[in-house]
């Protein structure tokens, strides 16, 4: 069985732009519930289809397998709700964690947000400065319902967390 640990935070400024490499991720959803997810996605040259089951906490189970590339431009064309989540996906090794920093386009332009994958749920990780506001248990920050409901519809409320409390990063440290 496959499983994901996965913590999500708010990007605050650049400083984390030094030291990162970028790649353009195009991906859509076949179907997307709150009990599981079929997700097709397009990193460069490389497809996949990912299987993801229900959060608990920050893990879930995931099973991913890569595709052919027509295959995947096919299913987004024909198969996939709108928008497609557009992002550049960088990646950095900070505090010996690599993390990921996906820039939104598109539909969901403004939104940045970084991950880290962890073996363990309590894996203690000191958090970068630009690592703002822990966001990992709200719902409207999962790709999937990025696309049912993009950044750009979202409330100032909302974007700032003003519509219901969101921690802060160290306060999940």
């Amino acid at each position: 069985m496959a499983s994901e640990i996965e913590r999500k935070f708010l990007v605050t400024g650049d400083a984390w732009r030094l030291a990162a490499t970028g790649e353009r991720i195009r991906q859509g959803y076949v179907w997307a519930d709150e009990a599981r997810s079929l997700r097709v996605r397009i990193a460069g040259e490389h497809a996949f289809l990912t299987l993801k089951g229900a959060r608990n906490g920050c893990s879930r189970r995931e099973y991913e397998y890569e595709i052919p590339l027509t295959d995947a431009c096919e299913m987004m064309a024909t198969m996939c709700d709108g928008p497609l989540i557009e992002k550049t996906r960088y990646t950095l090794v900070e505090g010996g964690f690599e993390w990921v920093i996906d820039v939104f386009d598109g539909e969901n332009a403004g939104l940045v947000v970084a991950e880290i994958e962890l073996d363990r749920e309590d894996e203690e990780v000191d958090l970068p400065a630009w690592a703002g506001c822990e966001v990992t248990s709200e719902p409207r920050y999962l790709n999937a319902n990025l696309v049912a409901r993009p950044y750009r519809l979202w409330t100032v409320a909302e974007r700032t967390g003003g519509d219901r409390p969101i921690a802060a990063a160290h306060d999940f440290a």
